[in-house]
Parts: C-alpha cells; structure tokens; sequence
C-alpha cells in the first residue's frame, strides 16, 4: 500500500494566472538596436492583471539605455505603473 496523496486537482475555473512573455526586436533607421521584452500576468477572464516591460536600446554610437516599467491593474482594470527604472550607460562611461 502506498503512503502517496493524490495531488488535488484545482477547482475548475480557479486557476492562477498565465504568465505570457512577448519579445520583440528591431534596427530602426539610425542603427539603434531595440530589444522590448514583455511579461505580463493574465487571469483566467484574458485581463492583465500586472506586467514587467523592459526596453534596451543600443545606439549605433554604443550607448545603452535600460528602461524597466512595473505596472499593476488598478480597481477600473487601467495599468498604472507603480516602479519605473531607467538606466543610461553612454560609450564613454563603459571603457573607463
């Protein structure tokens, strides 16, 4: 006889929420490089419920710039961004 619980099956309807991650990439006309990274959480209606977007762009003259934006759904379903971070490293500054 074996001691193993049967693991519970989540009541139906009542899963978390998705998790869905979409990256996209381009050159645009100057040569800047630009890489957006999308994470959002979706609940079990197809409502985002938070996402976590980062955008790097790396200019043709090599400078970086990193921008992270948290956001959240408030009570009307609106994102808002609660926590923003942008981070510039210019060419000069990375080969010191």
């Amino acid at each position: 006889m074996s001691d193993a619980k049967d693991a519970e099956e989540p009541a139906e309807g009542k899963d978390g929420p998705e998790v869905i991650e979409v990256v996209t990439e381009s050159v645009d006309e100057d040569g800047d490089v630009i890489v957006d990274d999308l994470v959002a959480e979706v609940d079990s209606e197809g409502h985002v419920i938070a996402s976590d977007e980062t955008t790097v762009i790396q200019t043709a003259k090599g400078d970086v710039v990193v921008d992270e934006t948290f956001s959240v759904a408030g009570e009307d379903g609106t994102l808002r961004a609660v926590k923003e971070d942008v981070t510039v490293v210019e060419a000069d500054d990375a080969e010191k």
